[in-house]
């Protein structure tokens, strides 16, 4: 840990070498993610409930996704940026050097501007908290600290497939923004709203759901099973397939030799 908060601080003083410029793009990105929020607001102009969830309980479930995605971004950039490494020889220096490959590309790089995204999360969680009908008590609590860094784990894993396809065609592939970018864009409902098959596809495959739908309805009293509160905790065990398809393109790695 010691030496990933020397990276942390090697990156930071880094990008803030323009605090100005730093500081514009900070703040515009934070207002930009706002339109995901009016484009919520601006549907609840003509309809009172989607799927029988209020408008704080959307944004509750817009606030989570936006967190848990936005804490992928800041500290899993270095995944998404991969296929460079790859493309330049970069990664042949990772390869011999006495730390891990999944530490040393994380510490490749860490992008501060995506904690705008997180604090305009954060706002809009603290107006939905206490308008959503939630009873707030220490399970509830757990359930949302859950959903919030379960739900980070999970893009984390994300980025690592994405990572892992690079090493069969050099190249990142775009369609894995479906899944990244996309499953925060759809994240601004309940995934139930869009069908039965895209909510199987979400809990069994690529387990969103599992940090955003179910829990919620834990959280709104719609489910009773403490097992709803762990779900996000179950979502976890995507890691394992995501790190074992890194491994498998890892062993068919080969270098560019330059």
């Amino acid at each position: 840990m010691k030496l990933y908060f020397k990276y942390f601080s090697i990156h930071l003083k880094s990008q803030m070498q323009y605090k100005a410029t730093f500081f514009l793009n900070f703040f515009g990105r934070i207002v930009m993610s706002f339109a995901t929020v009016a484009s919520v607001l601006f549907m609840f102009t003509r309809f009172n409930q989607v799927d029988g969830f209020t408008v704080s309980q959307i944004l509750l479930c817009t606030s989570v996704v936006s967190m848990a995605y936005s804490l992928a971004e800041v500290f899993a950039r270095g995944f998404d940026i991969f296929p460079r490494l790859l493309g330049n020889g970069e990664f042949d220096r990772i390869l011999v050097r006495p730390r891990g490959i999944i530490f040393q590309v994380l510490a490749s790089h860490i992008e501060f501007l995506r904690l705008g995204i997180f604090i305009q999360a954060v706002a809009v969680l603290l107006y939905a908290i206490p308008n959503s009908g939630v009873i707030w008590t220490g399970d509830k609590i757990v359930t949302l600290l859950l959903m919030i860094f379960c739900g980070a784990a999970v893009f984390f894993g994300l980025y690592i497939i994405y990572t892992s396809f690079a090493f069969f065609t050099t190249e990142g592939l775009e369609f894995m923004n479906i899944l990244t970018h996309g499953g925060r864009e759809f994240g601004r409902y309940p995934y139930v709203i869009y069908g039965d098959g895209i909510l199987k596809f979400l809990t069994y495959i690529i387990p969103l759901a599992l940090i955003q739908y179910y829990p919620l309805l834990y959280l709104l009293d719609r489910a009773q099973s403490k097992l709803y509160m762990f779900m996000p905790i179950i979502s976890l065990l995507f890691l394992i397939p995501s790190y074992s398809f890194f491994l498998i393109g890892l062993r068919r790695y080969k270098s560019t030799g330059s």
